[in-house]
């Protein structure tokens, strides 16, 4: 009995399991904070080169880009991942292992779906979950692709994997420059979008939106042995908080998937700061969360009428709102300021491109579930303001993401590995119209 394409490739996927975890282990073993990426950047360009595919290359951002053509015309699918990773925080905090030291040893984690624990193989390490794990399995699942090709399989479409520069900031900077300046460069359209961002092998179908509001409240100094000399800011804060607090709590939108919205008081700060003082400027920074229906400039909107009002009933409460907007400077020396903003986004299980992930997940014998981001991933640019299809499918798992017991199962990576290019073949299967993210198909 001859093997099926389906069986080859979960075949292919077993035999690349020594490479596929030594390249994470590498990748783990590089530091890559926002704007530090060049290491990540140069062993990704260099394990593309390895394994033959077609092109790559780094753009001015610093993002990197990997192209497999495939054997006759079709839709290209974007497999994105991140390039930069969090801080460690306190080694001490880390049980032990080195957080760049990718060790592999059998240990306690969660199961697919979060109702139990099993041991099992894991490498260990800062980005193991998020997203170093899920980056090599894309790469790795390019492999399998030019393999099969060289085999004489059909492939339909383009492969293109994305590593972008700068996403843990959550301006969305690298993806961005990545599709409004790179690709059109480059002559590079893409259909339909797969984040390796962590999914525990299920397909994600959204998260929240996110908006960072940035809040002054001015008050006047004072010597602080008089304080009735002057306006202090940070008192004035102190009623504002709490009807931030009140309102959104009695306005917050709700979505069956996403659950919801949410403000987070995150950052507060007062000058001049120093003693004997009373403080004329207090800034506070909010985490504002908004689910589909909600929009970021609604969020900013309310938190202006609650300025309002306040400042109706006392003519001494005085403040500003505004989207948080810093300067971020790439590791190839380009410096631009973008609205740290991401669009709510979620995609419907019956629409047309999930359906096709779906089926290519089931056909080589993975089950098939769903789930949904508490966190915020660069799908925003896709899905929110591209309007064009994206799930997620990755082997890492959320629990693990950004917390000094960052960790991911390769058992679950060389599932992803096949399950990539399960998922690959499906969607270039479909045909133009399937990829419309229409508000009918969300």
């Amino acid at each position: 009995m001859m093997d099926t394409i389906e069986m080859t490739i979960n075949k292919l996927a077993e035999e690349l399991k020594p490479a596929v975890v030594d390249f994470c282990q590498r990748l783990i073993r590089i530091p890559a904070l926002s704007g530090d990426e060049k290491g990540v950047a140069d062993l990704y360009l260099a394990e593309m080169e390895k394994l033959g595919y077609d092109r790559y290359f780094r753009d001015r951002w610093g993002n990197v880009i990997g192209i497999i053509e495939g054997t006759v015309p079709g839709p290209a699918i974007m497999y994105n991942a991140h390039l930069d990773h969090v801080d460690t925080g306190d080694y001490s905090e880390w049980g032990g292992y080195d957080p760049y030291g990718a060790v592999i040893d059998v240990n306690e984690m969660e199961n697919q779906d979060r109702d139990g624990y099993e041991f099992v193989e894991v490498i260990h390490g800062r980005a193991a979950a998020d997203v170093k794990a899920g980056g090599a399995c894309q790469i790795y699942s390019g492999k399998i692709i030019l393999e099969l090709r060289k085999m004489g399989y059909l492939i339909k479409g383009r492969y293109i994997f994305t590593g972008v520069v700068l996403e843990e900031p959550a301006e969305q900077l690298g993806m961005i420059k990545l599709l409004d300046d790179t690709f059109p460069e480059e002559g590079l359209t893409y259909d339909g979008v797969v984040s390796c961002e962590a999914t525990s092998l299920k397909l994600y179908l959204g998260h929240r939106g996110r908006v960072e509001l940035k809040v002054t409240l001015s008050g006047v100094t004072s010597h602080g042995s008089a304080p009735w000399l002057g306006i202090n800011a940070v008192n004035k804060a102190t009623k504002f908080i709490d009807k931030v607090e009140e309102v959104v709590a009695a306005n917050r939108g709700t979505d069956e998937q996403l659950g919801n919205s949410s403000i987070a008081l995150t950052i507060i700060n007062c000058t001049p700061g120093a003693m004997c003082i009373v403080p004329d400027r207090c800034q506070i920074t909010y985490d504002r969360r908004f689910v589909p229906g909600e929009t970021f400039t609604g969020c900013v909107a309310e938190i202006q009428n609650i300025i309002d009002e306040l400042a109706g009933a006392d003519p001494d409460f005085k403040a500003t709102v505004e989207i948080a907007t810093v300067p971020r400077t790439t590791y190839t020396g380009l410096t631009v300021a973008v609205p740290n903003v991401k669009e709510a986004w979620k995609i419907s299980p019956e629409h047309p491109f999930t359906k096709a992930a779906a089926a290519g997940l089931s056909a080589i014998g993975q089950p098939v579930k769903y789930g949904y981001w508490d966190f915020g991933t660069d799908l925003s640019v896709i899905c929110g303001r591209e309007k064009k299809p994206a799930v997620g499918y990755s082997p890492m798992q959320e629990f693990y993401c950004h917390r000094p017991i960052d960790k991911v199962r390769i058992d679950y990576m060389i599932k992803a590995l096949a399950g990539n290019v399960a998922i690959y073949r499906e969607l270039t299967e479909l045909d133009k119209k399937d990829f419309v993210l229409s508000e009918s198909k969300l």
